[in-house]
């Protein structure tokens, strides 16, 4: 009776045994399998991000902030050139008035007043401007000039107008 005790333990124990491997086993593929999952998203997220670097540097190329011959330029005059992009952004943003249009938007406003939205300071030279009257809207070149006083001299070069539509 005793043998026949120790032969079910015995055989209890191998196929607990056996189930707790088989067990164990699905865990462990499932859990290399998940990495391998996630190591792949990782590479191909890595992939994504480098695309997108190189897409934000080819977009910031047009910029006062990435260009370091205009950043020179004002510094040879002794000009923070991120004061520069600041003092433009103010000047032409503070002529969006409440009660009129912006005067250095090329067109009057024919469904509300014409407004900047966004300004781009490309360069020591340049700013592209988006302006919107809400229905009607368009772009504006400007070349600029900072003189002594370090006052900001626009000339509109070109402009643009679209319906929103």
């Amino acid at each position: 009776m005793r043998n026949k005790i120790l032969l079910y333990l015995f055989i209890f124990s191998v196929l607990f045994t056996i189930f707790i491997y088989v067990n164990d086993k699905r865990i462990l593929d499932s859990l290399q399998e998940d990495l391998a999952n996630r190591e792949l998203k990782i590479e191909e997220l890595e992939t994504e991000n480098e695309i997108l670097k190189a897409k934000s540097d080819n977009l910031r190329y047009f910029s006062l902030k990435e260009n370091d011959d205009a950043i020179t330029y004002f510094e040879n005059m002794g000009i923070n050139s991120e004061e520069v992009i600041a003092k433009i952004e103010d000047e032409l943003i503070s002529r969006n008035l409440a009660e009129n249009d912006n005067e250095l938007v090329p067109y009057e406003g024919m469904e509300g007043l014409m407004r900047f939205n966004k300004i781009e300071v490309l360069n020591h030279k340049w700013i592209i401007a988006d302006f919107t009257d809400g229905t009607y809207w368009g772009e504006v070149f400007f070349s600029y000039e900072v003189d002594k006083d370090s006052q900001i001299i626009f000339n509109r070069e070109k402009s643009f107008l679209y319906p929103l539509n």
